[in-house]
């Protein structure tokens, strides 16, 4: 339950920060929308196949900045080894969402918020999961999230209407301020945007 409300709510803050501080990402999504949705309705479910820059703005988010560092522990029912590592039966496993998304070996530039990376091609649907394990965004497995096709829902939803329905900046009186809290992986300080409505003034109201 309380995922359903922190992981959609954290990447679309994660993701508006970096996007507000590199605006030519934020130019690509809004780009996009305007070509697949206009500007004479808000975003629907349907829309959601055909928004892959998005989906790969939020999925890149889910990467970079997870939003725990660990994901919960799970033992080990009998003897296996995985990755050429013996993990004896009745171990306690942790992985951490952290380290498998920023892993020099499997990223290029781990550290820098790049939504490209996950665009194979122009045909290829984007989905916000990643079941090879170069990162966590909803587990995997028998014991992964059951609330997958909600989470990406409401993360995307929630994400490209932000987006589509305004114009985001950085306040003039500050600047975008990207650290991460020394207690968690959350912004340290909460995300302060300009934002300034795109649409007609009667879809706000819907």
């Amino acid at each position: 339950m309380l995922a359903t409300v922190d992981n959609p709510s954290n990447a679309c803050e994660w993701a508006l920060a970096e996007m507000i501080s590199q605006p030519e990402l934020l130019h690509r999504a809004v780009e996009e929308l305007d070509r697949v949705v206009g500007k004479e309705r808000l975003v629907q479910e349907s829309d959601i196949p055909k928004l892959n820059y998005v989906k790969a703005c939020a999925k890149e988010a889910f990467r970079l900045h997870p939003i725990a560092p660990f994901i919960p522990p799970h033992v080990s029912m009998s003897d296996t080894v995985v990755g050429n590592y013996f993990i004896p039966k009745g171990s306690h496993v942790m992985l951490s969402r952290q380290e498998l998304g920023r892993n020099p070996k499997v990223w290029d530039e781990p550290c820098k918020f790049k939504p490209e990376r996950h665009l194979k091609s122009d045909s290829d649907d984007v989905v916000l999961t990643e079941p090879n394990l170069k990162f966590m965004s909803f587990s995997t497995g028998r014991r992964g999230c059951p609330g997958v096709m909600l989470g990406t829902t409401m993360t995307v939803m929630l994400f490209a209407r932000m987006l589509h329905g305004f114009t985001w900046s950085a306040s003039p009186n500050s600047t975008i301020n990207l650290a991460e809290s020394s207690h968690d992986i959350l912004l340290a300080h909460p995300l302060v945007a300009i934002a300034k409505p795109r649409l007609s003034p009667e879809l706000y109201q819907q």
